[in-house]
């Protein structure tokens, strides 16, 4: 009997649509058929593999109401930002379509010959995508890996397959060969796992959290597969007392409730100079309150709901009866899965919200005073990706970038991911490096080759 599941629109709690989950025999199948069609997709010709990209990135984006109005009822997006993820996908798509003919070797001065170096692709990917972000992070992995010459299996998280389910149909639609890059929903206990223990998956591009992105490390050893991955975070936003308190502040919320909070990037410590901390507590609290939390179809929403139940309890489980709530913003009643922006001091460093990934609308505001205490602070965490700093002191601007144990860090911005960049985490944040101009060596091997000139 086929296992199904039940797509919920998290802003109604209606089911928008039922989809098959695949066995272990059919997630045998899609890999059998991806490994089959490697030799020939690595063979296509560089300037045809990017053609065939291009096209991909022309046929998303001639349906980008399309994919964005599907994230909007599978996942709960707001409106723009659904529409600037399918963006996203289409731009990667393109940036990476200029890859294959620049996939270049090089050639090493050696005596008695000549030694050549080739980048090799590796043979099936399989590509694990979280629910938070389900189109951009599936284009961030499987984009470079086709353009190496890689074939792909990508599995969408459980609460949110629709977009994934539909690229995978308009790659063939733009003219991808048949089974190079193959969707397949499931459970990560059924089809993650098996990517994770079939010998012809030769890596393994995972995003989620910290717990199980260990479990998969742990089962790619066996046959030490490669793998990517970007997992938890905490970030930290440092506001000094010499930056722009007034644009720090107002811009604030948006980095930490962006999403509903749902990403691993935000910035849900606001580390403040203690000097200006009960002015910027001030400054934030009409910032908090003005976000608009609501229809995430309406384009003047900037917050949707929560993706399902079972995650507002866990975010709720952050703010109990006798929490230290500063202020908050607005919710709407009724159906949905809402949780009002919320903003919590003042908070012991050691407390549980200040420490743990909450992936909601929480945000802790900790005083610090002086430089080198906000670098301690922001260290004390086990994560490390992502991150801001407000000052208008370029010297201290650089000294604490550097300190700071992150793998991205905006100044005066809280920028995180640019497809032109790279983009990944340090400490339990991840390993490896996605997007940027450099992705690609994430997806091949180095071959060396020496050929003699000796008569």
């Amino acid at each position: 009997m086929t296992s199904t599941h039940d797509v919920l629109n998290p802003a109604t709690e209606e089911v928008v649509a039922t989809v098959d989950l695949a066995d272990i025999a059919q997630t045998d199948a899609a890999i059998s058929r991806a490994h089959k069609a490697f030799d020939s997709w690595r063979h296509v010709a560089p300037a045809d593999r990017a053609r065939l990209l291009r096209r991909f990135g022309e046929v998303v984006d001639a349906h980008l109401e399309e994919l964005a109005l599907l994230e909007v009822t599978g996942a709960g997006h707001t409106l723009s930002n659904a529409r600037w993820e399918a963006g996203n996908v289409r731009d990667v798509l393109t940036y990476y379509s200029g890859a294959p003919e620049r996939l270049f070797g090089r050639q090493i001065p050696v005596a008695g010959g000549v030694d050549l170096t080739f980048k090799e692709p590796l043979g099936v990917i399989g590509v694990i995508v979280p629910w938070n972000f389900p189109m951009p992070i599936a284009g961030w992995g499987f984009a470079p890996a086709l353009a190496a010459g890689n074939t792909v299996v990508l599995k969408p998280a459980e609460l949110t397959p629709l977009t994934a389910i539909r690229l995978g149909e308009l790659a063939l639609e733009a003219g991808l060969p048949e089974d190079v890059f193959i969707v397949i929903p499931g459970k990560g206990s059924v089809v993650g796992e098996r990517f994770v223990s079939h010998p012809d998956v030769r890596k393994i591009v995972f995003t989620g959290s910290t717990a199980v992105g260990k479990h998969i490390m742990r089962g790619c050893a066996d046959q030490v597969k490669r793998l990517t991955l970007e997992l938890g975070g905490k970030s930290a936003n440092v506001v000094f007392a010499d930056a722009d308190l007034e644009r720090a502040a107002a811009t604030a919320p948006y980095a930490v409730f962006d999403n509903a909070g749902q990403d691993c990037c935000a910035r849900s410590r606001i580390l403040v100079q203690s000097s200006v901390y009960d002015r910027f507590l001030e400054l934030l609290e009409p910032a908090v309150q003005g976000v608009r939390v609501g229809d995430p179809t309406l384009p003047t929403s900037e917050m949707g709901p929560l993706i399902s139940a079972g995650q507002r309890d866990v975010v709720a489980s952050f703010v109990p009866d006798d929490a230290a709530v500063a202020f908050r913003g607005s919710a709407p009643d009724g159906p949905g899965f809402w949780f009002p922006p919320t903003v919590l001091a003042p908070v012991d460093p050691a407390d549980r919200a200040y420490r743990e990934e909450i992936f909601g609308p929480v945000v802790v505001v900790v005083p610090f005073h002086d430089e080198a205490d906000a670098i301690r602070l922001a260290n004390d965490t086990e994560y490390g990706l992502s991150g801001s700093l407000w000052t208008r002191d370029l010297g201290r601007a650089l000294r604490v970038s550097r300190a700071i144990e992150t793998g991205t860090l905006s100044v005066n911005s809280h920028s995180s991911v640019r497809y032109s960049t790279p983009f990944g985490g340090v400490k339990q944040s991840g390993l490896g490096r996605e997007l940027g101009p450099d992705a690609l060596d994430a997806f091949t091997d180095t071959k060396n080759v020496f050929i003699s000139t000796e008569d």
